[in-house]
């Protein structure tokens, strides 16, 4: 569900677009992106860092192609945001103990330390290529094409990179676990061999 939410902006975008131009759709983009901070505050009651940087970002380029009237800017955006979470997701890797990834996910799972630096590089290029990707479709191809691309093209893809990862985690949560359901094994026949004395009384 938090992964639709995200891209609430991105299809009130596209639908905006579709219905009348790509100015409109930007004000309502920036609009989107207001609200889904305020919807955010006041179902957990703080901010979630990533929703403020695109917030930011989009204010800065959603403003400056509404105000110049020149849609490079907005086109622009995807690739300055992805680019900019990869420069944070790098800079994780020299300050602070944890990397971002680390610090997102480290209450959901145990993995070895190599496992989350290894799982945060690869969000890094990850977002790199995104932001590499976008810029492709935004010279090579019209504005049609890069709204669709911007919708299905990257949602599509970030989808399918997040559950590309899901086998390689799995190994590790599922070698975590057995130690566990170990322990609870033998906790459960510890118990039941201090039952059995009283049980041979009762019998005598």
């Amino acid at each position: 569900m938090k992964f639709l939410a995200d891209f609430f902006p991105v299809l009130l975008f596209f639908v905006a677009y579709k219905v009348y131009d790509i100015y409109v759709a930007t004000a309502v983009a920036i609009v989107a992106c207001f609200v889904q901070v305020t919807v955010h505050w006041l179902k957990h009651r703080r901010f979630e860092n990533m929703h403020l940087v695109t917030l930011a970002i989009m204010v800065v380029f959603g403003g400056a192609t509404l105000f110049l009237q020149d849609e490079m800017f907005i086109k622009w955006k995807p690739t300055v945001i992805n680019w900019v979470f990869a420069a944070v997701f790098l800079g994780s890797h020299f300050i602070g103990e944890k990397t971002i990834i680390q610090r997102m996910m480290g209450q959901a799972m145990t993995l070895p330390n190599q496992v989350w630096v290894n799982l945060n590089i690869s969000w890094i290029l990850f977002f790199i290529a995104i932001g590499v990707l976008n810029l492709y479709v935004v010279y090579n191809f019209d504005t049609d094409t890069w709204v669709n691309f911007k919708l299905f093209g990257l949602m599509g893809i970030t989808f399918a990179f997040v559950i590309l990862q899901i086998p390689f985690l799995t190994k590790y949560i599922t070698q975590d676990d057995e130690p566990k359901k170990a322990d609870e094994s033998t906790t459960g026949q510890l118990k039941a061999d201090e039952a059995k004395p009283g049980d041979s009384e009762g019998k005598s």
